[in-house]
């Protein structure tokens, strides 16, 4: 969210920066109801004048021995259309809180000018694709061929975008999420296992309410939503609290399952687990001074960078431009890992620098002994989405009698080099 003083001096800016991100904001709109809303506060400013200096005027009349019932009844009827010009300002500062909570936060400098994916700027890659004596098959018919996964099951139990992992593939799933918490643990996050249920005060904190309610899920009758990533329970840690600028930067980070509808990605990667309702994640998250937030991103980027390499699964880094990055995000990294039976890369991570949005809407500031308090920024990125690593090792591990090694640096947490191939289902 925006400051509304700043917003209004810097229209001109926040009109480019609609058009270079290809949303739609209603300028013209935000005009006209920003100088009602003034006009009215100067109307209601000049009544409480009027009023006070016939409060005046009717005490020195009191002291005088004459009479002031022409203006008590002045009074009375100036304080019910001061009240009435009270509700209305704020009717209209709530119309104004509404609008700016849908405005996108403005992009880096650095962040390149796009309208579609086609713009986005790869930075690097790491590794080579596989070498297969076979052609490769797609994880969903690895995972059954190996009876570690079973989405008729899933869908049996739930229903479409959900799936069902067996036997060693639980397993994995959970080396996985251990594997990459004592990672980060080791790196100086610290770890959090936080409520799967979230509140909207939190949701509109990280920015995820209220553009993207549709995209979630809620507990009908109730204030809690299922979680559609931990950024939002680890932006809130610190909602509303001063922090010690001198302890920044602060590094956390957290398991979750994560909740999405995926309203819209209809007819998108139907096959498989790629897009699911449900999915595990775990989440890296920093608050650091403005001053060194971009360097931060870039140390966040290692970080989740160095769990692939580790797994020795080839990657790729891309710089999102401005219509695809997220709402909340000043610039995004996304990091994309390299699937062998679609002969292309896949989004695994994403990792964005928020600088003071998310921390003006949660009111988290950082403050120095005798300085001035200021917003932090906040920082987040995907270290990694679970789900996605587990179908990128499928598919780029599997082996021609339909059996999946195990990278040897999860060895340790699944106890086995090698997921057999089987037919029991």
């Amino acid at each position: 969210m925006h400051d509304l003083n700043y917003f209004r001096e810097h229209l001109p800016e926040f009109e480019k920066m609609a058009a270079n991100r290809g949303v739609r904001i209603d300028f013209e709109g935000f005009r006209a109801l920003d100088r009602e809303r003034r006009e009215r506060i100067t109307a209601a400013e000049r009544r409480k004048a009027e009023r006070n200096r016939a409060s005046e005027e009717i005490a020195r009349r009191k002291r005088a021995g004459q009479k002031a019932e022409d203006l008590l009844a002045e009074m009375k009827y100036a304080s019910e259309e001061i009240k009435r010009a009270d509700e209305e300002i704020a009717r209209l500062d709530s119309r104004l809180e509404e609008f700016m909570l849908l405005v996108p936060n403005l992009p880096h400098a650095s962040v390149p000018i796009g309208y579609d994916a086609t713009c986005n700027v790869e930075v690097r890659r790491w590794g080579s694709p596989p070498q297969f004596g076979f052609v490769p098959k797609p994880h969903w018919e690895v995972g059954e061929r190996a009876g570690i996964l079973d989405l008729a099951r899933a869908a049996k139990i739930s229903g479409a975008r959900f799936a069902l992992y067996r036997g060693l593939g639980a397993r994995l799933e959970r080396a996985l999420a251990n594997f990459f918490l004592d990672a980060h643990t080791t790196n100086g996050y610290t770890e959090y296992l936080p409520p799967f249920l979230v509140n909207t005060a939190s949701l509109t904190g990280v920015g995820q309410l209220p553009k993207f309610a549709a995209e979630m899920f809620r507990l009908e009758g109730t204030d809690l939503w299922l979680t559609p990533t931990a950024e939002v329970e680890l932006t809130s840690l610190y909602r509303d609290e001063i922090l010690d600028a001198d302890q920044l930067p602060i590094k956390v980070c957290a398991w979750t399952a994560c909740f999405r509808s995926e309203a819209g990605a209809a007819g998108k990667d139907t096959r498989g687990i790629l897009r699911q309702h449900q999915f595990q994640k775990v989440e890296m998250f920093k608050f650091t001074r403005p001053e060194q937030s971009y360097e931060e991103l870039e140390s966040l980027v290692r970080d989740a960078e160095s769990l692939l390499k580790k797994l020795g699964l080839h990657y790729r880094v891309v710089l999102l431009c401005t219509a695809d990055m997220g709402f909340a995000s000043s610039k995004t990294y996304d990091i994309e890992v390299w699937l062998p039976f679609a002969n292309q890369f896949r989004e695994i991570s994403s990792c964005s620098n928020c600088e003071a949005f998310q921390a003006r809407r949660s009111g988290i500031r950082s403050k120095r002994k005798g300085g001035k308090s200021d917003f932090v920024h906040t920082l987040n990125g995907s270290g990694l989405a679970v789900g996605r690593t587990w179908l990128a090792l499928l598919e780029n591990y599997q082996q021609a009698d339909g059996s999946v090694l195990i990278p040897e640096v999860l060895r340790p947490y699944m106890g086995v080099e090698r997921i057999p191939s089987s037919t029991l289902l």
